[in-house]
């Protein structure tokens, strides 16, 4: 079989950890690309809920080799907490691959992230906190550090020494905080790479000899199209690339490889943080939606912000991507309200627009044009075939996959595996 990608269409939190979870049943291999423990997959199967950050959905699958790839920024603290949680519930972990070409979230990178954020004030985008930004900055000015590197001890310490000392007078001279120890870096980086050993490996030799014995491959978007550092809603975006030209960087694999993209929507709009969000709701619509389900943020709990679907954005995401199918999830969500608006277009300054803006500024003077469907008061949630579905809500469907302009093949009802209408294989 040749690699399929799975890729979040929207602002992230589409539920992409449930449908990789859920393809990677006829997969043997998953491989994560882009992004660090900023995002959050949350799966629900038999054995209960599984909170991931870096770990690829598909390792709650046994025959799966979960793969993170190089281009991932990797905190060490946080895989190997992961690593060890999913362990203690009876996971096996060992099969886990992580590229010797990822590069490492260092202790300075997280700290310099919160004094970042915190210097610009209101201007402030609304990051995670975590480092990823600051990780994937060294990545460009070629003073990161790998993985690989971790098991070099008289390497790193000739490459850290320079950098820490850069960092610090950074963080004590611009932030005026305290600087690292160097010492007390140099030592957890000595034992992160012995614990981190036994799974590093060259992933892409990993990745592609699966898909020469013809097995069945996932690559596992992070965060969403429009938060593509090149394509999102810039600079309201994140560090690196979850669109489908990330998958083929992140992984050392051929575009040739990839026969299916898959794009994850979710029923509404969410995002997290600053930027624009043109079909969001007005707060008491948008409070009611994100109490009912449970709309926060797994890496961060912050509350997400609620919008109608934007079908604009929609478009955008799909014809980016390629998109060969679709997948909407949530739909149960929207069970008992009374009608239910769609983004079908923009208004610019009195002219209806389709396109989505490249300009911040222009999208910013956006506002939407709705077209209002009634809602259904029959049940979608656990449902498993379209036949279940009321009629209203089956129009729902259809109207989102008449606009996007590609099939939806899964419908998402639930946060369970078998809670899944499948119109269409995907796989």
């Amino acid at each position: 079989m040749p690699a399929y990608a799975v890729i979040g269409a929207q602002w992230g939190d589409e539920g992409k950890g449930k449908v990789v979870d859920y393809l990677a049943g006829k997969a043997h291999c998953v491989a994560r690309y882009a992004g660090g423990n900023n995002a959050g997959h949350t799966v629900v199967n038999e054995d209960g809920e599984f909170t991931l950050h870096l770990v690829p959905s598909g390792i709650l699958r046994p025959q799966v080799t979960p793969v993170i790839g190089n281009g991932v920024v990797v905190d060490p603290d946080v895989l190997l907490g992961e690593l060890k949680g999913l362990s203690d519930r009876g996971v096996d972990v060992h099969r886990l691959a992580v590229s010797d070409r990822a590069h490492v979230v260092m202790p300075y990178h997280v700290r310099l992230d919160s004094l970042e954020e915190k210097a610009r004030g209101s201007k402030a985008i609304g990051t995670t906190g975590t480092g990823i930004g600051p990780a994937y900055m060294d990545k460009a000015s070629r003073i990161g550090v790998r993985v690989g590197d971790l098991l070099d001890p008289e390497y790193l310490r000739g490459r850290l020494d320079p950098v820490i000392d850069f960092k610090n007078a950074l963080m004590t001279k611009v932030y005026g905080a305290d600087p690292i120890p160097a010492d007390e870096v140099l030592e957890k980086c000595f034992a992160w790479g012995n614990d981190l050993k036994p799974y590093v490996r060259q992933t892409e030799l990993v990745v592609q000899d699966s898909l020469a014995r013809g097995e069945g491959v996932l690559l596992e978007g992070a965060q969403g199209t429009l938060l593509d550092l090149d394509h999102g809603t810039y600079p309201y975006v994140t560090s690196s690339n979850p669109s489908i030209g990330g998958a083929c960087t992140g992984l050392g694999l051929s575009p040739r490889e990839i026969t299916g993209v898959t794009g994850v929507f979710k029923a509404y709009s969410t995002r997290v943080g600053g930027g624009p969000l043109t079909a969001e709701m007005e707060e008491d619509t948008a409070g009611l939606l994100r109490e009912k389900a449970w709309e926060y943020g797994v890496t961060t709990g912050r509350a997400r912000r609620i919008g109608w679907f934007d079908a604009v954005a929609g478009r955008y995401s799909a014809t980016l991507n390629g998109f060969t199918s679709l997948v909407l999830t949530r739909l149960d969500v929207l069970d008992g309200f009374p009608s239910i608006k769609v983004c079908v277009g923009y208004d610019l300054d009195g002219q209806a627009v389709d396109r989505f803006p490249t300009s911040l500024a222009t999208l910013e003077k956006c506002r939407p044009i709705y077209e209002e469907m009634p809602g259904w008061d029959g049940q979608t949630a656990s449902a498993t075939d379209m036949s279940q579905l009321p009629p209203e809500a089956t129009a729902y469907v259809n109207r989102i996959e008449e606009l996007i302009g590609c099939p939806i093949h899964l419908v998402s009802t639930g946060p369970r595996r078998w809670e899944t209408i499948v119109k269409k294989p995907v796989l």
